[in-house]
């Protein structure tokens, strides 16, 4: 044996331990940080327009009928989302959910789950140890010949999955369009004697009229009360008129439509009265999401 073969032999055998023992793998991931991105855009989005919580505990003094006025619903509607048999029972510290699906698509929060999934790994070079000879050599060289059978292993793979709330979500969930604006014309005849003001709390217009002086629906929609459990409106009137706005009609001698009624434009719903307040006249409120709006941006006032 040549001393140039044996350097040749020595080498090779020290490259290919050198090989087997530097085989630092590092595991692949797929991110799933572009995807949370985007579902969190879509999200909020969504709810940029609805200013509404997900879920609202009730505090001292509250009703379910307040409830829903105050942000915008049909209390019935809540009242079987919340399996609550009677409305007139609800307690202090109760969780009231305002939405049936909104909750868990508006506040989805992303989970990582890892799944195995096999991927072609090569192998090394094969390292072997013969006594040196030629014959060995020529084994030697025809091992590091031959093609590396693939070899079947495991990788993480990340997953994106949804983890829901207590509360079932939301819709929802890109953003609704507008819906089609409503034709509104006066609820009554008679003076203006109150305007809205957001600064001093009053909440919409009030108009002067005589008793039992016809009051009308503002716009159409469906009716979804029609009672006196209100403290401060004394006998009222809310009309649903679609998911965005509802207008109300308070202090009425005489209530003419009933709950779940639909009702038109101008028509004829309740005779003006006194009912909570001082003097003959009807307290009328825009609200849009359950918020005070200017009856005035929705009115023709100068008709009136």
């Amino acid at each position: 044996m040549t001393f140039k073969r044996l350097i040749t032999l020595l080498l090779m055998v020290a490259f290919l331990a050198g090989c087997a023992s530097r085989g630092h793998h590092a595991p692949v991931f797929e991110r799933a940080e572009a995807e949370k991105r985007s579902a969190a855009n879509g999200m909020n989005s969504q709810h940029k327009k609805d200013w509404r919580p997900k879920v609202y505990v009730v505090q001292k003094g509250d009703t379910l009928y307040s409830i829903a006025f105050n942000y915008g619903f049909d209390y019935h509607e809540l009242a079987e989302l919340n399996r609550i048999d009677d409305p007139s029972l609800i307690s202090i510290g109760q969780e009231i959910r305002l939405f049936p699906g909104r909750a868990a698509s508006a506040s989805t929060s992303a989970a990582v789950e890892t799944k195995p999934v096999e991927t072609l790994l090569k192998e090394q070079p094969k390292v072997v140890k013969f006594a040196y000879s030629e014959a060995a050599m020529a084994q030697i060289e025809k091992v590091q010949e031959q093609k590396p059978h693939p070899v079947m292993v495991s990788k993480a793979d990340s997953v994106v999955a949804p983890k829901p709330e207590a509360e079932p979500a939301a819709d929802d969930d890109t953003e609704e369009p507008e819906e089609p604006a409503l034709e509104w014309s006066m609820p009554a005849q008679g003076k203006l004697t109150g305007e809205f003001s957001e600064s001093a709390n009053r909440k919409g217009i009030d108009i002067a009229g005589k008793l039992g002086q016809p009051v009308f629906a503002s716009a159409a929609g469906k009716v979804v009360y029609s009672g006196s459990g209100l403290r401060g409106y004394g006998k009222l009137i809310i009309i649903k008129h679609n998911k965005t706005y509802l207008s109300a009609y308070a202090h009425n001698d005489k209530l003419l439509v009933k709950e779940g009624q639909n009702v038109t434009r101008g028509q004829k719903i309740a005779a003006m009265g006194n009912t909570d307040t001082d003097k003959v006249m009807l307290h009328f409120e825009v609200r849009r999401f359950g918020k005070p709006v200017d009856p005035a941006k929705y009115l023709p006032l100068g008709k009136s």
